[in-house]
Formats: C-alpha cells, structure tokens, sequence
C-alpha cells in the first residue's frame, strides 16, 4: 500500500491482502539498511491467517520516498504518524535490530496504540563498533563485510539455506550493498546514539517477547539482560545456531517463535 506522510511517499507490504478493519493487526519494522523484503515470508503468513500484517519501509528505505531519519526518537516518532495514517488504532509491533529499538520507543511513546512488542536481534544499549561506523560513514563496502562475518552464525557462513536456491549471506549482503548511500549509517549511528531505551522499557507494561540467536555476535543474548529485567513482562526464546540475520539464517525457527508469541499474547493484540 502507498501512504503520503509529510509530503512523501511511503510503501508498506500487507502480504498480498487488503486491510480489514475487524482482524488483528501486527506491524514489522526493519533494521538499519534494510527495507520491507526481509519480513516478505512471515508477511504474508500471518496476512492470510487473521491478521492485518504490514511491513513498512521507513523513510528513504525500500520503495519508501524521503531521507532516512537519524534518531530513533524521530523515528518511533514518524511510526507513530504512520499508524495514524493507516488507520491502526492497536498493534503488535515485531522490530529487528534498529527495528527493535524503534518497537520499543514507540511501545513507551503510544501505550493506547501499541499492545504487544516482539524484539528480534535486539540489545540495549545497542552499541556498535568504531571501525563499523567509520566504513559505514565513508560509504565502504567493508562495513558490509563485517556485518556478513559478525551478523551471521558460522554454519550459516557454510550455506544450507532450507529454502531452496537462496543463499543466506547473499540475500543481505545484496540489500546492504544498496544502502552505501549513506542509509546503512544513519541507521547505524542511530542505533549506536539511542540513550533511552531502558528508560523507555521501564515504561512499558505490555507483554514484551524477545527472540535472539545464541551465535549473535552483534547483539549477543547477554547485551539484552538489561533490557530484559528494565520491561515489566518479558519472554525470551533463544534460537540455536542463529546469529543476527535471523530472518534469513532460521526463517522456520523465527517463524515459530512469532506464532507461539502472538498465540500466548492474542488477546493483546487487537484492531
């Protein structure tokens, strides 16, 4: 679907299906230098199984017009404005990685609207690493280099992809390629910048699940225990053999965890 917020043209997936106003509705957020592609398999699940789902791509991401924001605060913000423009009064909001720290912002932000939070490959704080930064800065194919060789669990590094003829590092290594525009480190830095994210979780009182993969080296499980003791209620599930790229690395496995997670809380999630 196109929407128009602030004079530019935003596109978000709903999985093949139009919005219905009486289903459940969950909304995906991507991580920095990514776009609505990498939710495209869990989308259009949950789009055919009662529930409006929507994978938005943030501004200048994707097939999304505009300058990529650079603080997860305007961007949490700018999500806001987005729900309003899409009629969603209620949501499920799933985030990776940059997505995550968005979640959370906006689930401290909007308590009326946002009614359950899913944080895939998330940390708070989320640091990331000088030499990182600097590639990114300076638009360098290094910097995708190193988030292929940190991003992903070795086996994943060996192929084996269940889904048959896509390679699991290629497929983002391609769509990182193309955000060496300087979109990967306006996420990046965002990221490394966010200060208020424990804050933020101590505000939340709605159920929160988080799913991290045990070989992450980016955001291993241990960088969340703050975050997991800052929110009121949260569920961890640990994915085996996993890194940071899980969509890609153990689709079947995040596609699981989303399922049981959205089951155990549907009440929560409503229109």
């Amino acid at each position: 679907m196109i929407y128009e917020i602030e004079g530019d043209r935003i596109y978000a997936g709903t999985g093949g299906m139009d919005y219905r106003p009486e289903q459940k509705t969950i909304v995906f957020v991507h991580g920095a230098g990514m776009d609505h592609t990498i939710w495209v398999l869990f989308n259009r699940f949950f789009a055919r199984s009662d529930y409006n789902a929507i994978a938005v791509d943030l501004p200048g991401h994707g097939l999304s017009a505009g300058k990529p924001l650079s603080t997860i605060e305007q961007m949490a913000d700018w999500l806001g404005v987005f729900l309003d423009k899409a009629g969603i009064s209620k949501t499920a909001l799933i985030g990776h990685s940059m997505g995550s720290l968005i979640a959370i912002e906006a689930a401290s932000r909007l308590p009326e609207k946002v009614k359950h939070i899913i944080l895939l490959g998330t940390a708070c704080p989320m640091q990331v690493g000088e030499p990182l930064l600097s590639a990114a800065r300076q638009n360098k194919h290094s910097a995708v280099d190193m988030i292929m060789l940190y991003g992903h669990a070795y086996c994943s590094q060996l192929g084996g992809n269940p889904v048959a003829g896509v390679n699991i590092v290629n497929s983002s290594k391609r769509l990182l390629e193309r955000s060496l525009d300087g979109r990967l480190y306006a996420g990046l830095n965002a990221c490394n910048q966010y200060a208020n994210g424990l804050q933020a979780a101590e505000n939340i009182h709605i159920p929160a699940t988080l799913i991290l993969g045990d070989q992450d080296r980016m955001t291993p499980p241990g960088a969340a225990s703050s975050l997991i003791d800052a929110l009121k209620h949260a569920q961890v599930e640990i994915l085996t053999q996993c890194g940071h790229m899980m969509l890609s690395e153990q689709p079947e496995e995040v596609h699981r965890a989303l399922v049981a997670a959205l089951s155990s809380r549907s009440s929560t999630s409503t229109h």
